[in-house]
């Protein structure tokens, strides 16, 4: 899951980053000091969770509650984050997630991700359900077609905006990865060596829809099996000439559906 923290305490904020991180399948992304710097980190990375400060030095925490749907495009989780237990019964009347008390309690936090993690699992499965949905339509679309498909059947064609576009040959797509920079997907192909920026209206749902061989292995990267060697530590390893890619990562909540995918010894 995808983090930001909003606390005017920078230690106060690095601990609780270096928890999340170390312990739980969390990644974060950026850790704000107060709340002007705060929304544009959420806008411009679109988290899953928010840790938020009540008190900070330009905005009150849940104050800041109030703008935040202006900012975010998908479902952030938001997790008030306080030494001030007065604050608890405001923060859930505003559609907080849960309150984490400082000094944090392991326990306290350990119970809080459990909660995260299983709302995640909920959302995880309507994104499945959504996938099943577009493959039955590809494969509804497909099979109208490839009676009468054309020569450069094989490829795939990509659109880079509303007019240009690109043909790249689906055997050679490694991953496609989220750009949190600039809110879209990317295509990592062998005869390319940056990635080809696609549309924002592209969803994974449509990468996935693409061939049977795309998987994704957590929410920024989806990745050609047939490419995949192996899974070290949790970061995929691929053939060449994908072979210095080392920086994709497993998700705890995809891990069961990628091992499916394979015979195991």
């Amino acid at each position: 899951m995808k983090v930001v923290i909003i606390d005017d305490d920078k230690s106060s904020g690095k601990a609780l980053a270096d928890l999340l991180e170390t312990k739980y399948d969390m990644e974060v992304l950026g850790c704000a000091l107060c709340g002007l710097d705060g929304l544009a980190m959420v806008n411009r990375y679109q988290p899953d969770v928010l840790f938020l400060d009540v008190q900070l030095p330009d905005v009150n925490g849940l104050d800041f509650l109030d703008k935040l749907s202006g900012f975010v495009h998908r479902r952030c989780q938001v997790v008030m984050y306080t030494a001030y237990d007065e604050y608890i019964l405001t923060a859930f009347r505003k559609q907080a997630f849960d309150v984490l008390l400082k000094p944090i309690n392991p326990q306290e936090l350990d119970t809080i991700v459990r909660r995260l993690e299983k709302e995640a699992e909920k959302e995880a499965g309507k994104e499945l359900v959504a996938e099943k949905e577009a493959d039955k339509e590809a494969e509804r679309v497909v099979g109208a077609g490839v009676k009468n498909a054309p020569v450069a059947n094989g490829k795939l064609l990509f659109y880079t905006n509303s007019v240009d576009f690109r043909l790249v040959d689906k055997e050679n797509v490694c991953l496609f990865q989220y750009n949190h920079e600039v809110r879209c997907w990317e295509v990592v192909v062998a005869d390319n060596r940056k990635p080809i920026r696609l549309k924002r209206s592209v969803k994974s749902t449509d990468l996935l829809a693409l061939a049977p061989h795309f998987m994704q292995v957590n929410q920024k990267f989806i990745v050609n099996i047939n490419y995949l060697i192996e899974v070290v530590d949790n970061v995929c390893h691929f053939y060449p000439p994908f072979d210095e890619i080392d920086y994709v990562k497993v998700g705890r909540l995809y891990r069961k559906k990628l091992i499916d995918r394979f015979l195991s010894i």
